[in-house]
């Protein structure tokens, strides 16, 4: 039974090989991006207490390229080494207290844009949706709904930060509509760029 058993497993060595070689692109391929999001995460445009960043773009790329859980995790590891004192955050700056600062909110909240995005993203592009206007309205959808909740998380810390001197329309006017537009083509650029990367992965047989 036992030589049985060893025999199965070691039938396919190839299964096994290409096993281990989809997890180590994975390991690799999360490290990649969340260095990419390092990198254009420090280039910024200053126009407020909050800046617009390429963070927005850099984390859709991730989801495209990696899927949901991917993309998620290449997101955290960006926040984890930012707040570890890695000048990576917005600007080149580093450090916990970045939390406690006008962006903390949208810091935490590119967690569920990433996963809220990712999620929609690998459905629309999942076999179960065979209507090509159908999977581009998904995946439009979806990131502009990640960005929703992006907007909510930036907003609502920056209330609760500055509650005394700040109103929700005055946080909206700084945290909020000045960005719409560049992040909309950000949007746009992802579904484009994004979209090519994920169907060449598919292709290749490194996304599902």
């Amino acid at each position: 039974m036992l030589h049985s058993t060893y025999l199965n497993h070691h039938e396919n060595p190839s299964e096994d090989h290409r096993q281990k070689g989809g997890a180590i692109y994975s390991l690799v391929s999360i490290g990649v991006m969340a260095a990419l999001t390092c990198v254009l995460s420090i280039l910024q445009i200053p126009i407020g207490p909050v800046p617009i960043t390429l963070s927005v773009l850099a984390i859709l790329l991730c989801v495209y390229v990696l899927g949901a859980t991917g993309g998620t995790a290449a997101v955290f590891i960006y926040l984890l080494l930012g707040l570890a004192g890695l000048p990576v955050l917005a600007g080149g700056t580093a450090g916990p207290a970045k939390l406690l600062g006008p962006t903390g909110g949208f810091l935490i909240g590119y967690i569920p844009f990433a996963l809220i995005s990712g999620l929609l993203i690998d459905l629309a592009t999942s076999k179960r949706i065979t209507r090509k206007s159908t999977s581009i309205l998904l995946q439009i959808g979806g990131m502009v709904l990640g960005l929703l909740v992006l907007y909510v998380f930036g907003t609502i810390w920056f209330l609760f930060r500055y509650a005394e001197s700040t109103s929700f329309f005055a946080a909206l006017k700084l945290c909020v509509i000045p960005f719409i537009p560049f992040d909309l083509l950000k949007i746009l650029i992802a579904y484009f760029l994004g979209g090519t990367l994920r169907a060449r992965l598919m292709q290749a047989g490194y996304l599902p």
